[in-house]
């Protein structure tokens, strides 16, 4: 791996190998890390959103790995451009964290930490969709102004204690994340229940931008993370 980040002594430059694909990604590893986070980015965002990288180092300051991936390659990206279809296909997205997923599993610098997923918007419908398809791997799920919804029917199979976080002032998300909450409480038969919560963070907008708030959404993950990834339960 190399070392291409000036900015933070631990970051790497990885290629993620997810099916037929490789993924461009971030990789941080703190020492004494026994829990990595996977970011899956919103529609039109990339591993360099500002917004997840500031979270992603929170995570690194508590002790936690992060891997933050661009779930398309380039070619996609330009295509994407022209059609807008492949940022909202999220079985293709899931199926590449799904892939990440494994490599993570293989790979011997990350092999040993017990996976987490972060999920913005489109992404976080993403991650909730291979969490239930990875249920004895993904052991926490984080979702800022996510789209739940867009799971569908794999809420009531994903296993991972979720924490869902939405603005206060995103009304059209808020009823979105109090439906999926409802789903993702609804257990198949001879499953025991996990902790799944909706938190808002008051005066808030879909991006977080207002003072105060990315950071009450930062904290929030690193709780969470921390207390399933680094700890356990």
């Amino acid at each position: 791996m190399d070392r291409t980040s000036t900015h933070h002594p631990y970051e790497h430059r990885v290629l993620v190998t997810a099916g037929e694909v490789n993924l461009e990604g971030n990789l941080v590893i703190p020492d004494g890390a026994t829990g990595i986070v996977l970011f899956a980015h919103g529609s039109g965002s990339s591993r360099h959103s500002p917004r997840n990288r500031y979270v992603a180092g929170v995570l690194q300051q508590a002790g936690l790995a992060t891997l933050l991936i661009d779930l398309l390659t380039l070619e996609e990206e330009e295509i994407d451009l022209r059609t807008r279809h492949l940022r909202f296909d999220i079985a293709l997205l899931a199926s590449r964290l799904v892939g990440a997923t494994d490599w993570l599993v293989h790979n011997p610098d990350t092999r040993h930490l017990k996976v987490g997923y972060f999920g913005a918007s489109t992404g976080a419908g993403a991650a909730l969709v291979a969490a239930a398809e990875r249920p004895e791997v993904v052991q926490a799920i984080v979702s800022r102004g996510g789209r739940p919804d867009l799971a569908g029917s794999a809420l009531p199979h994903v296993k991972a204690p979720t924490l869902l976080i939405v603005g206060g002032y995103d009304m059209p998300v808020i009823a979105m994340n109090e439906d999926a909450l409802e789903q993702l409480r609804s257990l198949p038969a001879g499953r025991s229940p996990s902790p799944k919560r909706l938190e808002i963070i008051p005066e808030a907008t879909h991006l977080f931008e207002e003072p105060g708030t990315l950071a009450a959404v930062a904290r929030l993950a690193s709780e969470w993370f921390t207390h399933y990834l680094n700890h356990g339960v």
